[in-house]
């Protein structure tokens, strides 16, 4: 009998539930006729919204010069209007020179990372994490050391816990701010203490901020880079999520500090980028559109536009179950909400997840899948129209009703006590 092929052993490690078996699964279920609910993945053209038409005009304006391979950190003209960009944030030394465009935000970060890390090499993450950022590291042949961020304190980090873990290994400090998957926004003191870490520890920042202009209720988000001065920080940004763009694949990095310190690390890059020749070209026409076009994003995050009523359905949803708590999203496309009462008794997310699709048809994501070490939260997304979530919500509670009355519990059960302990 012919011997497999062996596969690396490292991905073994690796979890991606996001498109993993339980969306097989789903797919499995779409073939045999029935409609499925995906809350799984947050992916605006999926939910019927566009890219601006600006940007699209942008590309067909160009379309004709889309042929050759590009620099290989990006078309000059994108990177100038990114560098542009982030010189009105007030990033230090923002220049075109220290500009990638990859082909979205997921192959920054594993080149980043790739270019960063020798085997052994830790880098720490938030948990709850984007698990692509703890994929990327253990197949880079780093280590994910994992701060903890509370749902008690609305999914913000502590930095003496992150500090503590600083070792002589770390590299780097990972943030996802806005925050995927819980809808957290940093505020400047907590930035500006985990900037300090950094700087005393000589660790870079690396600062996913894909999420920048999804915000509500008055939420602001800060940068790093300009708070980070001197110190090596790297910025992430895209057109996926605030341009509704996935499919385009146009993401970038911008590297700020002190351009000795980071010198070397620029030429891994570069180096990198170039054995990749170059990211997609076309979509890169829409980045000066993007960036320094109209707002389209805003309306929508506003009461009365899609996201923000879809945000409102999922908080009052959470607040009529008897079943549900949850910290509120102020940023971001999800929400993070945790199982408590009888419900959460011997609750495990990823069966949970499995009897909402079999039953309900309703896919969402395990909490266990973005790396905590709790099996009561799941995550959804924030881009179906708000009376589908309703629905969804619904959903949800008769599954979760069933799971308390096997429980013992049944209705009236009091699930306080249990809130304090849901992260």
């Amino acid at each position: 009998m012919p011997t497999p092929i062996a596969t690396r052993q490292r991905l073994s490690e690796v979890r991606y539930e996001i498109r993993g078996e339980l969306a097989r699964r789903a797919r499995e279920l779409e073939a045999q006729g029935r409609t499925q609910i995906k809350l799984n993945i947050g992916n605006p053209g999926a939910f019927g919204f566009r890219a601006p038409e600006h940007l699209q005009r942008a590309i067909a304006d160009h379309i004709h010069a889309t042929d050759p391979y590009t620099h290989q950190q990006g078309l000059p003209a994108a990177r100038e209007a990114i560098a542009a960009f982030h010189k009105q944030r007030g990033t230090p030394n923002a220049s075109p020179e220290r500009v990638f465009v990859g082909n979205g935000v997921s192959e920054l970060i594993d080149l980043s990372l790739r270019a960063l890390l020798n085997p052994g090499d830790e880098v720490l993450l938030p948990s709850p994490d984007y698990p692509l950022w703890s994929a990327a590291t253990i197949l880079n042949d780093g280590r994910p050391v994992f701060y903890r961020c509370h749902a008690s304190t609305g999914f913000l980090p502590d930095p003496d816990e992150i500090e503590a873990l600083v070792s002589s290994r770390t590299r780097a400090i990972v943030l996802i701010n806005p925050n995927n998957p819980t809808g957290a926004a940093y505020p400047r003191e907590l930035l500006e203490r985990i900037v300090a870490i950094a700087a005393r520890h000589q660790l870079l920042l690396m600062c996913d901020e894909i999420y920048d202009s999804i915000l509500y209720d008055g939420a602001r988000f800060v940068p790093v880079a300009p708070l980070a001065g001197d110190v090596p920080c790297l910025s992430f940004g895209g057109l996926s999520k605030v341009h509704r763009a996935c499919g385009w694949r146009v993401g970038w990095a911008v590297l700020s500090g002190d351009p000795l310190r980071s010198g070397e690390f620029h030429h891994a890059m570069d180096l990198l980028g170039a054995l990749r020749l170059c990211a997609n070209v076309p979509g890169q026409f829409a980045i000066e559109a993007a960036l320094h076009g109209v707002d389209t994003i805003t309306p929508l995050c506003e009461p009365g536009g899609r996201l923000y009523e879809a945000r409102r359905a999922v908080i009052e949803s959470c607040e009529a179950s008897e079943h549900l708590y949850l910290a509120e999203p102020s940023a971001a496309l999800y929400a993070f909400p945790g199982v408590v009462g009888d419900a959460a008794r011997g609750f495990d997310d990823h069966g949970f997840a499995l009897e909402l699709l079999e039953t309900e048809d309703v896919l969402i994501v395990p909490g266990s899948s973005f790396n905590v070490p709790y099996r009561n939260h799941f995550r959804v997304t924030l881009l179906p129209e708000p009376d589908a979530l309703r629905e969804v919500f619904h959903r949800i509670d008769r599954v979760l009703s069933r799971r308390a009355d096997r429980a013992g519990g049944g209705a009236g059960a009091d699930g306080s006590a249990q809130q304090a302990a849901v992260a």
